[in-house]
């Protein structure tokens, strides 16, 4: 039950589509999500405006095509997993050809399960 938010600045046609198939292949192989779990927002900053960085942090390179992926989940998966997910998520969306494995950003944000809806103003995995 992932919400995924991806954030980048490149500026060529299908890049939204390959960033969100990328991410959703690498959340179903590392953490064993459903295929049809998929709940992505993606948004273009294109390349002048919105976006920042550092050149270089805990000795990785950087360059301004960074992409941002912020993905907020229920707990319970391991480190391994979570790992897993960097590796795989950073792999697939260099593989796409728009972005370096260097330039990708991840961060997971866990929320527990009864803070979800997922339609109908219904909590369904609340108690």
């Amino acid at each position: 039950m992932p919400l995924v938010s991806i954030t980048h600045s490149i500026d060529r046609p299908g890049v939204e589509q390959d960033l969100s198939e990328s991410v959703h292949e690498a959340l179903v192989e590392a953490f064993g999500i459903p295929s049809d779990d998929y709940f992505h927002v993606v948004t273009s900053h294109g390349q002048t405006v919105g976006l920042f960085g550092p050149r270089s942090f805990l000795n990785v390179e950087h360059t301004a095509a960074m992409v941002f992926v912020q993905i907020a989940c229920a707990p319970g998966r391991s480190v391994e997993q979570k790992r897993s997910l960097y590796d795989q998520m950073a792999s697939r969306l260099a593989s796409t050809g728009h972005v370096r494995r260097q330039d990708v950003i991840i961060n997971l944000v866990e929320t527990a399960r009864e803070n979800w809806s997922f339609g109908d103003g219904v909590a369904q995995f609340a108690p």
